[in-house]
């Protein structure tokens, strides 16, 4: 379905006072530079890409429309075209220069074939090409080509139109020149490789969102999107925003109420000691809310932050601590406000742009460069301060706010300790029901969460004892998005007296207590990852519907109460067997997964009677099958949890255990087609 994103406010587009002069810019087969060939890619993608599953595969578009991005961050793209076409390729067109065609001085090479064919080939390794890029590696087109089953450019350039056609990375006879063009621009189409992806199949929506976060970070630059393929609707998205990042904010704030209209917005270019850096930082206060903050540099998103997000919580916490002192809006028996207090109901952009972006790993997904915190923190710092001043009705509520959940945290702390210290585990340093193993290195042990004593017995007589701790819960577990207690009118507005009750009947669960002395981590502003006594927490449930139920439970109270168990790849979920398949009378027996691995185990067996029988528990099986299918590290199989966007995390969360019926019922109503047996639904 169709849908269209404009936005009428100013633009901010930096980079433009310093744009080269000309129709084509110092870019040419000159700024071209090589630092290596292309060995590896294929055989290792994963060092590349970070991974072969469907994010990798999304990332290569990322990849090539991150080049056209780089051509309109030097003022010479206006649009970006991108399509998945009928036979399931991408293409991405752009009104940029085009590649260079012509010959390199150095590899005597066309300049297209460099930035193809060879890793680290671009005009963003000092050769005047760029000023400001994303592309940092220069291995975005080589990996994308080395990865595709085949991939063909199309350059618009100098009067001319051009083609280059690759298979597996290896260019295919010539560069063609097809004809006189007025035309700018380059065009890439490819086709994923089908034998290193675990799936070739785009998502829409996927892409859809990355192309929305683009058209925000770089005012002015049209987006079109469309799907092509035949086997469903057409989807179609523009993405144009004249507002930028202060739009982007706007955007993420569509649902929420808000403390102030305005959004806080600075743009400045700070010096350092390297070069300059772009700074520009949107944010605006929702009614006591998650944090929800996006970090990019040079249009790239950081998930993992880094040195620029550093600074902007420096800056944000200096200020607003310093404001409410200076105002004598803390009382002296408040508790000192502190960084995690600042950041309830924020909402914010922090985008910097800077010559050569220092990332962690291919997939960017951490700024290292150090100046970029001082220039951050100065820049969004002196402007916060400013603002507050010469705004107090704006700046007092979103102080206030910032008291109130330092007030919480504290009350919060206390409940804890008055809870824990009247709990049944006084005196006593683990839950009696915890089967613990002899190791002590967290580093090296694992604790497996199962349903009930049956399972637990099961489990804690298949275990390795050396390194496996078993803790049973009994029956479902608290909702603990539910614990808030509210009305679905005022789901959203939780007080800091409402969040303290709901963290005091988490504790006072039995079942959570147990889990959380187990982990040791504690619990709230007590929380310590550094304490968690196993580096490997895994959820094993029944593969049924009750199973499933009671894995949402525990994942939404690891995601809301200890996220960084979850951010720090701690969190797992094992995946037992649904079927046993005995053959010959015991001869051979085999395990299946779902409805459609039994039928296709059962046609490859050719001799001997065949039995079958569905494991309606864990509790059913014996403690060999358990340690056989499920907890040995050589053969189970075990899904590390991850979050790819925390936001839509949150938002999924909040609607399907939330106090709020009429956003489920509502997305049940809409994909009541798409209805499965979810007994043979991990």
């Amino acid at each position: 379905m169709p849908f269209e994103a404009v936005d009428e406010e100013k633009a901010f587009r930096p980079g433009t006072e310093d744009a080269p002069e000309g129709a084509a810019g110092a870019y040419s087969a000159a700024q071209i530079q090589v630092l290596e060939g292309l060995e590896a890619v294929r055989r290792r993608p994963g060092m590349y890409i970070g991974s072969t599953d469907d994010r990798g595969l999304h990332h290569l578009v990322y990849e090539i429309v991150d080049n056209s991005v780089d051509e309109a961050l030097a003022s010479f793209c206006t649009r970006i075209d991108i399509a998945i076409l009928a036979d399931g390729s991408v293409r991405v067109s752009d009104d940029g220069r085009g590649i260079p065609v012509d010959m390199h001085p150095t590899h005597q090479v066309p300049a297209l074939d460099l930035i193809f064919t060879k890793l680290h080939a671009g005009g963003k390794f000092g050769g005047g090409g760029y000023k400001v890029s994303g592309g940092l590696h220069g291995v975005g087109a080589s990996v994308v080509n080395a990865l595709s089953r085949w991939l063909e450019v199309e350059v618009h350039r100098d009067g001319s139109a051009y083609r280059r056609r690759y298979e597996r990375g290896d260019a295919v006879g010539e560069l063609v020149r097809i004809g006189a063009s007025t035309r700018r621009g380059t065009s890439v189409t490819f086709m994923p490789d089908e034998t290193i992806f675990t799936t070739v199949e785009f998502q829409f929506q996927t892409l859809a969102e990355r192309f929305r976060e683009m058209a925000y970070l770089t005012a002015g630059l049209r987006f079109s999107f469309v799907d092509e393929r035949p086997d469903r609707r057409t989807d179609e998205a523009n993405f144009w925003f004249q507002g930028g990042i202060s739009s982007f904010v706007r955007y993420l704030n569509r649902k929420y109420k808000t403390l102030h209209e305005t959004v806080i917005h600075v743009v400045r270019t700070m010096p350092t000691a390297i070069a300059p850096v772009s700074v520009e930082v949107a944010v605006q206060y929702r009614e006591d809310a998650d944090e929800t903050v996006y970090a990019f540099a040079n249009t790239i998103k950081t998930p993992d932050g880094g040195e620029h997000l550093h600074g902007f919580h420096r800056a944000l916490s200096r200020v607003i601590s310093d404001y409410a002192e200076k105002n004598q809006m803390r009382k002296p028996s408040d508790p000192p406000i502190k960084g995690e207090d600042v950041r309830r109901g924020l909402s914010a952009i922090v985008s910097v742009k800077l010559q050569d972006p220092q990332f962690e790993g291919q997939t960017k997904a951490k700024l290292g460069n150090s100046e970029v915190r001082g220039a951050v923190e100065i820049a969004f710092g002196n402007f916060l301060k400013d603002f507050f001043h010469e705004n107090p009705k704006e700046a007092r509520p979103i102080v206030e706010q910032c008291l109130m959940a330092a007030r919480a945290r504290e009350a919060a702390r206390k409940v804890i300790d008055l809870v824990m210290r009247k709990g049944p585990f006084e005196g006593s340093a683990l839950p009696g029901k915890l089967a613990d193993c002899s190791e002590r290195d967290p580093r090296k042990s694992e604790l497996f969460i199962v349903e009930g004593d049956s399972a637990g017995g099961t489990a804690k007589q298949g275990r390795d004892r050396g390194f496996q701790a078993i803790l049973p819960l009994r029956g479902k577990i608290l909702n603990v998005e539910k614990a808030y207690d509210l009305t679905p009118d005022r789901a959203r507005e939780v007080s800091a007296e409402v969040r303290q009750r709901a963290l005091s009947r988490v504790v006072s669960s039995v079942e959570l207590r147990a889990l959380i002395t187990a982990l040791g981590t504690g619990i709230g502003d007590q929380f310590s990852v550094a304490k968690l006594r196993y580096h490997r927490v895994v959820i094993m449930t029944d593969a049924d519907v009750d199973g499933s139920h009671i894995r949402t439970l525990l994942l939404t109270f690891f995601f809301r109460h200890m996220n960084e168990l979850v951010t720090n790849g701690y969190l797992y979920v094992a995946r037992p067997p649904l079927y046993r398949i005995t053959v010959g009378g015991g001869r051979q027996t085999l395990y299946a997964y779902s409805d459609q691995d039994r039928d296709i185990q059962i046609r490859g067996i050719t001799r001997g009677r065949v039995e079958v029988s569905r494991y309606k528990g864990l509790g059913e099986m014996t403690a060999s099958q358990l340690w056989d299918t499920t907890m040995n590290p050589a053969v189970r199989k075990l899904f590390q949890v991850d979050v790819q966007d925390a936001a839509a995390a949150s938002e999924t969360i909040e609607v399907f255990l939330g106090a709020e019926v009429a956003p489920r019922r509502r997305w049940i109503e809409a994909h009541a087609e798409e209805a499965r047996n979810i007994d043979t639904v991990v």
